[in-house]
């Protein structure tokens, strides 16, 4: 149970739900792979468990945190998207990734927009940003197909990092 309560959304192609345990060996293969450098991997399993159980426990502090991205019609897990917040984000942002061989089906921008509705809407935020390597080329089409705006000011840890500003509609 979270703050605001169990929680699913539903799309059209997909059902973003909670994590379980089961999330776990796919995410720490993730986290290991090349592909986690714009998030400063790759890591380690001790690390990769820290930051699964981090996603998880942002819903009981937060309301919010990170949902898994299944198909609809299958189940099957493609991916994550989430709202990241704590010491480790100065805003909360809005995050996501596809498991190899999901890539350039639309999965990530069809679940970061759904999350970003649902958090605007329930949680009334004000903006949300998304943080981007320079040299993810993939993650920067998302965040420019979901009509994120480039915030050259915004805080960041990392001062390389592009921020994407999402605003309500």
């Amino acid at each position: 149970m979270t703050k605001t309560g169990a929680i699913s959304i539903r799309t059209e192609r997909l059902a973003l739900r909670l994590p379980d345990i089961g999330d776990f060996e796919a995410y720490a293969r993730l986290m290991a792979s090349p592909r986690s450098a714009g998030m400063g991997g790759p890591f380690d399993l001790r690390a990769a468990w820290g930051m699964f159980c981090h996603d998880i426990a942002l819903w009981q502090f937060f309301g919010h945190g990170a949902l898994m991205i299944d198909l609809a019609e299958t189940g099957e897990c493609v991916g994550q998207v989430g709202i990241n917040h704590g010491p480790l984000f100065p805003e909360k942002e809005l995050g996501w990734f596809v498991y190899e061989g999901h890539e350039g089906r639309g999965y990530a921008t069809e679940a970061a927009l759904a999350l970003r509705g649902w958090a605007f809407e329930t949680l009334k935020l004000p903006s949300l940003v998304s943080y981007i390597a320079p040299g993810n080329v993939a993650s920067i089409a998302v965040a420019e197909r979901l009509g994120a705006c480039l915030d050259r000011v915004a805080p960041r840890d990392d001062p390389k990092d592009r921020v994407y500003r999402h605003i309500p509609p």
